[in-house]
């Protein structure tokens, strides 16, 4: 699909439609919706936002190519006096007291935004249905799940409602539910965004990225939100991609697929046999492809999990009704404390807590704990060899395409399985995009850190071969 930024940019710029009446249309779709997309729409700061959009374009003056662009922020997100509910009871109506880096920055360059969205309560799920909103229905068939935890976000952009949407990705957050709506999403290396504002699931794997139907929209908002903060530690400078390196794909020479993803049981038929006719439609452009072999993928979701849930057991200790979130008073100080949590987290959130808790605790953390950053060093190690043999990885998105809605509750274990496929590239802290080509639920293109570039020139070529 082309450019919906560029298209609208010509647009506003044309003076074929204003930005106010933009953005008055995508509300009242918001509202009328049915997919259950939408925690709180942010009507009162869109409107004053567009009426500044289109004074300036009355005025003569030159407006930048995301000013006035409608987008959606994953109710993960800090923007300062809306609610940031983290789709949870325990914060419904907290209210932000700050803005995070990169909606700042999506805001400093003029984008509008329209709405807070919905996702599994504070990212814990991958269907968005443990959510006090309700579950949010996939945009292609909305008896099946919208993915998740970003499940909103990319519900919002495949329907429409937003031009792009920033999403969050801990284990596979953006990708799943972009593979799901058949929409583009991107993780990108770690430390390539500012995390700051945004809640913390699991530190050492929590990435922003952004949600589009099109390659150049992903790129447009990736250097926008890019770069150095001194708010995170983690962040780095990176250079701005530009869309006339990503056109050329001459660099890849080698591409690489972990054979354990595929010859399992545990993928879909149909999933793999079209993952593998996209194979060889790459061999056909003259493409080495190798086949690699990786840790089993039970294996990199146990890993992913003790890590993820210790993680957020840690992160969400804070909240006990005393400085954040909804309190509730029992008859001691240790009651209140007892029946806030009790009573405000959801049982998956509950499930992640305990069992965090419990690889963190004396007797176990050496054995579980201690056992899983050691496994993630040797992933990432073993990334590091695999990107010596090849220039980029493809793989599917998922094992099997969206369940029910209903489903992913009955089975927890089968939620986490779902994640077999996102959560490695996660834990190696990689650049990893889905495309949605190539299979039911797309494809994943994964380069070395630091190379998001070639993610996107690959993505280009298979635009134009699938």
């Amino acid at each position: 699909m082309e450019s919906q930024i560029h298209k609208i940019h010509q647009q506003l710029v044309r003076k074929e439609v204003t930005c106010v009446k933009l953005v008055q249309e995508r509300l009242i779709l918001l509202k009328s919706n049915t997919h259950a997309t939408a925690n709180s729409l942010l009507e009162e700061i869109a409107l004053e936002l567009a009426k500044k959009v289109d004074a300036k374009i009355d005025c003569g003056e030159k407006i930048g190519l995301l000013e006035g662009i409608p987008f959606g922020i994953k109710d993960v997100y800090m923007l300062q006096g809306t609610y940031t509910t983290a789709s949870s009871n325990f914060l419904k109506r907290y209210r932000s007291p700050y803005t995070a880096t990169a909606i700042q920055k999506l805001l400093d360059a003029g984008a509008i935004p329209l709405v807070k969205e919905n996702c599994d309560s504070f990212g814990h799920g991958s269907s968005s249905e443990n959510t006090i909103f309700g579950a949010v229905k996939n945009a292609i068939n909305p008896d099946l799940v919208g993915g998740g935890s970003s499940g909103g976000s990319a519900v919002n952009v495949a329907k429409d409602l937003t031009v792009f949407s920033i999403g969050g990705d801990t284990g596979g957050s953006i990708r799943q539910p972009a593979g799901y709506n058949k929409v583009y999403g991107f993780k990108p290396t770690y430390g390539r965004i500012s995390r700051f504002g945004l809640m913390a699931y699991a530190s050492s794997t929590d990435c922003v990225g952004p949600i589009a139907k099109s390659i150049e929209d992903i790129r447009i908002v990736l250097n926008e939100i890019s770069g150095k903060d001194i708010k995170d530690q983690t962040t780095y400078h990176s250079e701005k991609i530009s869309k006339e390196a990503i056109d050329n794909v001459d660099e890849i020479k080698t591409v690489g697929y972990f054979k354990n993803f595929t010859e399992t049981d545990a993928i879909d038929p149909q999933i793999k046999l079209d993952f593998y006719a996209s194979i060889e439609k790459v061999k056909a452009k003259g493409m080495q492809v190798k086949a690699l072999n990786f840790f089993e993928p039970d294996s990199l979701v146990s890993t992913y999990y003790t890590l993820a849930m210790a993680e957020t057991a840690s992160n969400l200790s804070r909240l006990d009704g005393t400085n954040y979130g909804n309190r509730i008073e029992g008859e001691t100080l240790k009651d209140t404390y007892s029946i806030t949590r009790s009573e405000n987290f959801s049982e998956e959130t509950k499930r992640r807590i305990v069992g965090g808790n419990q690889v963190l605790s004396q007797g176990f953390s050496d054995e579980i704990y201690l056992k899983g950053l050691n496994l993630r060093d040797q992933i990432a190690k073993n990334f590091e060899n695999d990107f010596k043999e090849v220039d980029i990885i493809i793989s599917p998105v998922t094992p099997n395409t969206p369940p029910q809605i209903g489903d992913s509750l009955k089975e927890p274990l089968a939620m986490y399985l779902s994640d077999a496929y996102t959560v490695g590239f996660s834990l190696g802290q990689l650049p990893t995009l889905t495309v949605p080509q190539g299979t039911q639920t797309g494809l994943q293109i994964t380069a070395a850190k630091n190379n998001d570039e070639l993610v996107f020139k690959f993505a280009n070529f298979l635009k134009d071969i699938l």
